[in-house]
């Protein structure tokens, strides 16, 4: 999670003039305050992170807060407040209509759950941007996670509500961090088949991923009818990741990307808000995925042959010691079988496919084998 994605990403989208359209707004996030943050986290919590904060040398490991995976480290409630912030701003970009679609690549911190940091994420702002919307009266949210790693944070906090669809499309739990995200995890009594988990086989690559997303995303989506979507872009789903095993290029995270602005448009009047997430190849990968998020959110998609500008390579050269890749893509054929050719079961994928189909569809009305 190294704060130089963030920088990298930066720059690279300005290099590309991501930011110099009039229709673009770039806005400094604000820190969450504790009474927003306590939407969907609990006050005990909160001042956990608060007391680990202001004291890295008394962790409390029962909260997930001075591990491994989260350790703790000096002002860790406001950097974290601060990610969960700038999502909190678009959501209420969002609701006071001046924006209609907006980008916080510094978020996507889904693994932190009410009551417990997980995964490199301490304050949950993929969630509190839904509650933030739910509370300004939106009646129905999907989130959208394709994060390498399950979204099992987003899905716990929104369990049991009928509002929220949580969709996420991750490697496996029998081979990756944190180990749910089944088939067979739906939701709660109180709002059943509102969760969604497409459970990926290790080294899935772009055709099967985008053949799995469209068999289940866009008919589910369009059964829920969101007035917004909330999506997650983790870019650790890429070939060249370090802690993950699926085999995504960057070609195709732009066209997971370019999926969910289809949807975004079709279903919410184009309202949508996209966070980052995951994403360990530093140089590589991150900066060059996120800017092409930004270019869907913005609707001035970044080409695929574009070159990396010059400039922005030098610049990571004498950095961080490393070329960066010379194009925007990584040349690859994304082409993937559509499921109205047929489901076979002698394919992993499929299997995987019809299972998450067999669990929701029935629940909205929809044939687990045909739509």
């Amino acid at each position: 999670m190294a704060p130089q994605r963030l920088e990298l990403t930066a720059r690279l989208a300005e290099s590309l003039g991501l930011f110099n359209h009039n229709h673009v707004a770039v806005q400094a996030p604000k820190v969450a305050t504790d009474v927003e943050l306590f939407s969907v986290h609990s006050r005990e919590y909160v001042e956990a992170v608060r007391r680990v904060s202001a004291d890295p040398f008394a962790p409390e490991e029962d909260r997930g807060l001075g591990t491994e995976d989260d350790p703790a480290f000096a002002g860790m409630h406001e950097a974290s407040a601060r990610l969960a912030g700038g999502s909190l701003v678009a959501a209420e970009a969002i609701l006071s209509g001046q924006a209609v679609r907006a980008v916080n690549f510094s978020g996507g911190m889904h693994h932190a759950a009410r009551e417990r940091a997980s995964g490199f994420c301490v304050y949950n702002d993929v969630a509190l941007a839904i509650q933030r919307l739910l509370d300004g009266g939106v009646q129905r949210v999907v989130s959208i996670d394709v994060d390498a790693h399950h979204g099992d944070g987003t899905q716990s906090i929104f369990w049991n509500d009928p509002r929220v669809m949580t969709i996420s499309l991750h490697e496996t739990g029998l081979t990756l961090f944190p180990g749910t995200g089944f088939a067979n995890e739906t939701g709660g009594p109180n709002a059943p088949g509102t969760a969604v988990n497409v459970a990926l086989p290790a080294f899935t690559g772009d055709a099967a991923w985008l053949r799995a997303f469209h068999a289940v995303v866009p008919q589910l989506v369009g059964a829920f009818q969101p007035e917004v979507i909330v999506s997650q872009h983790g870019c650790d789903s890429h070939r060249d990741d370090p802690l993950t095993h699926l085999n995504l290029s960057v070609d195709g995270q732009r066209e997971a990307a370019s999926a969910v602005a289809g949807l975004a448009a079709r279903y919410c009047d184009n309202r949508w808000i996209a966070t980052g997430g995951g994403g360990y190849d530093v140089t590589g990968v991150v900066p060059r995925s996120w800017s092409h998020l930004i270019g869907m959110v913005t609707q001035r998609p970044v080409p695929l042959k574009t070159p990396v500008p010059e400039a922005w390579r030098n610049y990571v050269k004498e950095t961080y010691g490393v070329w960066a890749p010379e194009s925007m893509g990584d040349d690859v054929d994304v082409w993937w079988r559509s499921w109205e050719v047929g489901y076979d079961p002698a394919d992993e994928v499929d299997r995987t496919v019809i299972a998450t189909r067999k669990e929701i569809f029935p629940l909205y009305g929809l044939d687990p084998w045909f739509d």
